[in-house]
């Protein structure tokens, strides 16, 4: 790639350009003796790099905005007195400019990582994505987490979006154009760019090239979905809706199923594909007993953030001494059992809908209608958990429309009309599985343990819950099973 090609940007008199660089160059940057402060990475005793983000240890949705044009006016679900849980702030087009220039600047003069990939795993829906930042291990987040090209596809790639991450950039004006502080996550929809200063928080870019998916491919008919999906040997397909912290990654990565993706997917005429060629993994307490491919797949290549790591390079995931929310990413041909070689499957026969139920009120598994399907989709009830946003320190109950408000660009009621079409017409069954507490709310209560909503999901997957006798419980009105092999009764009743 030439100079000439980032002047297009307004980046300019840069010194060296490092394209689509090999793992074995990243690593050799991120230990560069040369770095300082967060550019820095850490070797670990299991081959992993280790990594710190800083301030920012999640994302800062205060912090994000799109530009109000011709072309989002009338199309975006803008946040207003009507839609006050929308995160979709509006900016304006001489704000956009300012701080355009600002990330220019910042990365103009620099020794830069430009990253071309993949957003979606079809082909003919795909986003061409091209990244560029100064910070060798954002590259490295990036070649993990989205879909990497041939060298042939690389020869002939044209992007259709471009985000320009600038760490190191601040806004010091922002009061003047009315934004939240001097950090910025914007959306230029238009110019088809993303902008990111003053944070150092890989998941900005992957939950911001999933926002721009949530906005192009419902236009399309395409279902864009906030959800892990796996794959059985009978090929029957699974996709599991949840929030960060909720359980998506950890039960989907199951070894008698493939995985097809553990975070954000699509749903179109041929079936369900992944968005990403990657995984995010939470790994506070990540144990090899409970989590044994999540453990395993934490190796070279693979990068951890923000987790305790001493002098001899062992990690302590039960620390959260920087955040709870520590993370790993990983390519996800890590994981052993997954589908090869494209992330891609057929159409989904059984949705589950994970929630960490902060207060103890909801059962550990439902049955849901037609009817509670459409309601829990878009009331999306669970519990902000710890970490996985700036400020959380405990969970927080919120509802959060199609289980990810937070990424939704477009009004909620098409995703939820897209999602019901596709599960009408392939006549999928819809549960709810609260992965939260039980006993009582979070502080009283016990947080329901992994092997048994283990058991629960294979219960409902391998369809052992179609033949068990239900009661209704009241107020809520849902279905439970009086019995699921392996689990307590009385743990699948939350008034006993």
């Amino acid at each position: 790639m030439s100079v000439e090609i980032l002047k297009q940007y307004g980046i300019t008199e840069v010194t060296e350009i490092v394209y689509n660089p090999s793992y074995e160059c990243l690593y050799d940057d991120e230990l560069s003796p040369v770095l300082t402060g967060f550019e820095r990475g850490i070797p670990t005793t299991t081959g992993a790099m280790a990594v710190d983000t800083g301030d920012f240890t999640g994302r800062s949705p205060r912090d994000k905005y799109i530009v109000r044009d011709s072309t989002t006016e009338n199309t975006v679900w803008w946040k207003s007195e009507d839609s006050p849980v929308s995160d979709n702030k509006a900016l304006t087009r001489e704000a956009w400019d300012h701080c355009r220039k600002i990330a220019e600047n910042q990365l103009s003069g620099k020794k830069l990582y430009v990253v071309d990939c993949y957003s979606g795993a079809n082909p003919d829906t795909r986003l061409c994505v091209r990244f560029i930042m100064e910070v060798a291990w954002q590259a490295h987040f990036v070649k993990n987490m989205f879909i990497r090209p041939t060298g042939q596809e690389l020869e002939n790639f044209n992007p259709d979006f471009v985000v320009l991450m600038a760490s190191k950039a601040i806004n010091p004006d922002y009061q003047k154009f009315g934004m939240n502080s001097e950090n910025f996550v914007l959306f230029n929809l238009t110019e088809r760019m993303m902008l990111v200063g003053g944070t150092w928080y890989g998941g900005e870019m992957k939950k911001g090239i999933f926002s721009v998916m949530n906005y192009y491919l419902p236009l399309k008919g395409i279902a864009s979905m906030h959800c892990s999906a796996n794959v059985g040997k009978k090929n029957d397909v699974a996709i599991f809706f949840g929030l960060s912290g909720t359980g998506k990654t950890t039960l989907s990565t199951d070894p008698d199923r493939a995985l097809i993706g553990d975070d954000e997917h699509g749903w179109d005429e041929e079936g369900i594909f992944n968005f990403e060629g990657g995984c995010y993994a939470k790994t506070i307490n990540l144990s090899k007993e409970n989590e044994p491919d999540i453990y395993r797949a934490i190796r070279r290549d693979a990068l951890l953030e923000n987790v305790v790591v001493n002098e001899k390079g062992e990690i302590d995931f039960s620390s959260a001494g920087k955040t709870e929310n520590t993370r790993v990413s990983y390519p996800i041909y890590h994981i052993e059992n997954i589908v090869r070689p494209v992330s891609k499957a057929g159409h989904a026969t059984t949705v589950i809908f994970l929630t960490a139920d902060a207060f103890g009120v909801l059962p550990p598994v439902a049955r849901l209608t037609e009817e509670q399907t459409q309601y829990y989709f878009l009331s999306g009830y669970t519990a902000k958990v710890a970490g996985t946003e700036r400020g959380i320190k405990e969970p927080v109950p919120s509802f959060s429309a199609c289980f990810g408000a937070a990424f939704l660009m477009l009004d909620p009621i098409i995703y939820a009309r897209e999602l019901t079409r596709k599960m009408k017409e392939h006549h999928a069954d819809a549960w709810l599985v609260n992965t939260g507490w039980m006993g009582g709310p979070y502080g009283t209560g016990k947080r329901i343990d992994l092997p048994s909503t283990r058991k629960i999901i294979n219960a409902i997957l391998n369809k052992s819950l179609g033949d068990v006798p239900y009661t209704t419980i009241p107020v809520f009105n849902l279905s439970i099973p009086s019995s699921v092999p392996g689990v307590p009764s009385d743990l699948l009743d939350p008034g006993q």
